[in-house]
């Protein structure tokens, strides 16, 4: 059983679509309005997938075969934006036939600002053709959203990590230069732990000084990522007034945390340069390899806060089971204790974690005067990649169910 169109015109009248075609009943099945066989209309939310109108139907009378005109009028939403409108052979309490695989008239039209229409195509399609349509677009909006969203809203999140950054210590005696001594105390307190009381030693060099390098250059990917990583569950319910009363970009909170997460390892890093100067009176050309390891830890660290902030509106607990797997994931990366001594079956599971391999980079390019691995490297960037596209892409998913649970 099917439905043919033919000779289809379609005229924009104001805010009002008017649509006729020839229509061909191509099965076996008598159509008789008292059986509520009739031509109607989905009108969509095209960016959303969003069923707008359920729309008025014209009645059909059709044997097998025969052909009949009919018209459609559509009314407009006065809303702006963008608008498929579905005209279908439907049988009331049955079925919309074009959720069946039968043909359809599809019909674009915007709507603009100021409340005009503009008709941008019609055509003849199938539900199958759109859902290969929705697919390609799908993955092409997964693949550039997310920098889109970033990139357009810059400034905000500029305005809104350096407020993050200054609130942290606003009306403290040190003021922001906590940013300065929060990363130091840190690091500090391990290295007396593990330097000092557990005498940990990195390589050949025996020295506390040759440890504490090792031992900070380890620290310092971890300090970023495990800031941003660690308030991810919570940024969303911390920022409920903007999800609640604005029109926000909420994609953009778990991104603030990774740049204020960068900002923290900044003044790590300039920390660290100091301490090579003081110690090793010179700084190494590979620091300028840097870049190649920030890059895949921030498309890293965003698809992870991305996943968290979505996943903590739902499950509360989350924030503090995650504060105990952050505390797992720290002692099983080779920060504070040398890779050698972890057991051979351990070392090679082990070198998958990309934090791992970030911090094996780190040391090459700061103390080993030498390029990160760039096979492991390329690795991480791939899962970086990917936990950056599959995170936003579960965060939008979710996004819409925000303010209802929140």
């Amino acid at each position: 059983m099917s439905a043919g169109f033919r000779d289809i015109e379609v005229k924009l009248d104001g805010a009002r679509l008017n649509v006729r075609a020839e229509l061909v009943n191509r099965g076996p099945e008598l159509w008789l309005p008292e059986d509520g066989w009739a031509l109607g209309y989905h009108l969509f939310d095209e960016p959303t997938g969003t069923l707008v109108v359920d729309g008025e139907r014209a009645p059909l009378d059709l044997a097998p075969e025969q052909t009949q005109g009919r018209s459609v009028s559509v009314a407009l939403p006065p809303e702006p934006g963008e608008y498929s409108v579905y005209v279908s052979v439907m049988r009331e309490n049955v079925a919309w036939f074009y959720t069946q695989g039968w043909p359809f008239v599809e019909i674009d039209v915007n709507v603009s600002e100021s409340g005009e229409a503009e008709l941008r195509g019609s055509r003849v399609t199938s539900w199958r053709a759109i859902a290969r349509r929705r697919l390609a677009r799908g993955v092409g909006r997964a693949l550039t959203l997310p920098m889109q969203s970033i990139w357009r809203n810059r400034a905000l999140i500029r305005t809104l990590v350096r407020r993050d950054v200054l609130s942290r210590y606003s009306g403290s005696f040190a003021g922001a230069f906590w940013a300065l001594l929060n990363p130091l105390l840190l690091m500090l307190t391990y290295f007396f732990v593990f330097g000092m009381v557990l005498n940990s030693r990195f390589g050949n060099d025996p020295s506390r000084a040759g440890f504490a390098l090792y031992f900070l250059a380890g620290m310092l990917p971890w300090l970023a990522f495990s800031e941003a990583v660690g308030r991810a569950p919570t940024v969303m319910v911390e920022h409920r007034n903007f999800i609640k009363k604005l029109v926000f970009p909420v994609e953009t909170l778990p991104v603030n945390l990774v740049a204020a997460g960068l900002v923290t390892e900044t003044f790590g890093v300039l920390l660290f340069v100091l301490a090579l100067v003081i110690i090793r009176h010179s700084v190494p050309v590979t620091l300028l390899y840097l870049p190649a390891l920030i890059v895949p830890q921030i498309l890293f660290t965003a698809g992870v806060c991305w996943f968290l902030a979505a996943l903590g509106v739902f499950v509360r607990d989350l924030a503090q089971v995650n504060g105990f797997l952050l505390t797992i994931w720290f002692f099983i990366t080779p920060i504070c204790y040398p890779e050698t001594s972890l057991p051979k079956a351990a070392a090679a599971l082990l070198q998958k974690n990309p934090v791992y391999v970030l911090v094996r980079g780190y040391r090459a390019i700061l103390l080993e005067h030498s390029a990160p691995d760039w096979r492991a490297l390329g690795w991480v960037t791939v899962v970086g990649i990917a936990a950056f596209l599959v995170g936003h892409a579960w965060f939008y998913k979710l996004r819409k169910s925000f303010a209802d649970i929140i």
